[in-house]
């Protein structure tokens, strides 16, 4: 008879192994409609617990590497990676969540038991993990040092940012990202009614006890949406937006679309899934906002008549997004960066051409590298004649001056906008700059 709990553990040693050996993205696996088979024939309580392994595991995973790496005293064979995954789950809930140690070592070794390819290294297994279990406190004194993410990254963070700021980052990756949300109007009310708190962008950060994202007040009446504060910060950076013509390129799932249509825009908001835009209808139809959508490759756009404005939040490394999505780190690297920034510089020059004269445009996404932002920007503006940078004014952004570059492009990291005891702080990395249009 199969050992309680042992299923779940063994889904998520599958999970881990896709997305640090093969590079496969988690969002697509934990899809409670498609994701992986397994995983979707859990419970419901075995897939959080999934998650959480996951979660904590690709958080932490330099450091609970060099933490088995110091109790293996012989190294693990090359064709051993499944027993290498076995442990890392285990440890993540020996040091990260609250299971009892005991239970995470016999589950890990009937975990390799169980399995022919590591069955051999059952007793290993045991002694390792019951090892960490009794050293846990020491263990994590001594892997403080060691950077949270991969050594590629950090080192490109040290380069960006300097040492001191690419720690904090580093450091602010291991706390999950707080839930905020954009709101139709009066925004204290809305954080007085949920128990939560308005930030210096408008938005309201809910506390880590809201409860389920459905069952809160306001959700099925459309009065607000969850959008990360950093996020929300392109849309506003329009000098003006009710009643003009706005194209929202690589719309989907639509937090912006709704931004746009809510300050009086008239909206046609683009992608090219299908069932991206699927969830953008709906998103919309929930808070009772409209907008034209087109299904279209966003290069093979050519509409007769031109926009007053353009935002292009485009496909990026998401590098600012770690902190919700920590499988980033181990499904993406410095290739993918290169290779997205290409595409970022192709369809920001074709996106200009949609604005008409006097217009503005906005580009923004959520990586933190300035090879997807600012080099990209620079790059186009040198060879585009009849564009400028509009320069983003820091006083309307209280708390976020930091992020105003001085030549006035936006750049959030997750280390800003520090929280306090009742609010967690953070928010996404963004980049974001406003362009316009000679007349």
């Amino acid at each position: 008879m199969e050992k309680a709990g042992l299923r779940p553990r063994q889904v998520a040693a599958k999970l881990l192994a896709a997305v640090v050996d093969r590079q496969t993205s988690l969002d697509g696996m934990l899809d409670a409609e498609n994701g992986n088979p397994g995983y979707r024939a859990l419970n419901e309580a075995d897939r959080a617990l999934v998650r959480a392994i996951l979660n904590s595991a690709l958080r932490h995973l330099p450091r609970i590497q060099a933490i088995i790496h110091s109790l293996v005293e012989t190294p693990l064979p090359d064709g051993a990676r499944n027993l290498y995954h076995v442990l890392t789950v285990a440890s993540a809930q020996i040091l990260y969540l609250d299971v009892p140690d005991h239970s995470a070592v016999d589950l890990a070794v009937e975990q390799a038991r169980s399995d022919p390819r590591s069955s051999r290294f059952a007793s290993l297994v045991n002694a390792v993990l019951r090892r960490l279990a009794r050293e846990k406190a020491q263990q994590l004194t001594a892997t403080q040092a060691v950077p949270v993410v991969p050594s590629w990254f950090f080192d490109r963070l040290v380069q960006v940012y300097r040492h001191e700021h690419a720690a904090r980052i580093s450091e602010s990756l291991l706390a999950p990202a707080a839930i905020d949300l954009t709101v139709k109007s009066d925004p204290q009310t809305w954080a007085t009614r949920l128990g939560g708190q308005v930030l210096s962008t408008g938005s309201v950060r809910l506390s880590a006890f809201a409860g389920r994202i459905p069952d809160l007040d306001g959700f099925a009446e459309g009065e607000w949406w969850v959008q990360d504060t950093a996020a929300s910060i392109p849309a506003k950076l329009f000098p003006i937006l009710n009643g003009q013509r706005v194209a929202d390129l690589c719309a989907a799932p639509g937090g912006k679309t709704a931004q746009l249509a809510l300050a009086g825009a008239r909206v046609t908001a683009l992608d090219q899934s299908a069932n991206r835009m699927k969830r953008l209808d709906a998103n919309l139809d929930r808070l009772g906002l409209s907008a034209t959508t087109v299904e279209t490759n966003l290069l093979d756009f050519r509409p007769t008549d031109l926009f007053d404005a353009v935002l292009l939040d485009a496909p990026c490394s998401s590098t600012g997004t770690i902190r919700r999505h920590p499988d980033v780190l181990w499904t993406k690297g410095p290739k993918d960066i290169e290779k997205l920034a290409q595409l970022q510089e192709k369809l920001l020059r074709h996106a200009l051409t949609l604005v008409k004269p006097g217009g503005h445009l906005v580009f923004s996404n959520c990586s933190l590298d300035p090879l997807e932002g600012e080099e990209v920007t620079a790059s186009v503006l040198a060879d585009v004649p009849g564009w400028s940078r509009v320069a983003i004014d820091p006083a309307p952004w209280p708390g976020l001056e930091e992020a105003v570059s001085p030549l006035g492009e936006f750049r959030t990291t997750p280390a800003m906008l520090p929280g306090d005891q009742a609010i967690a702080g953070g928010l996404d990395g963004f980049y974001a700059v406003l362009l316009k249009r000679d007349a």
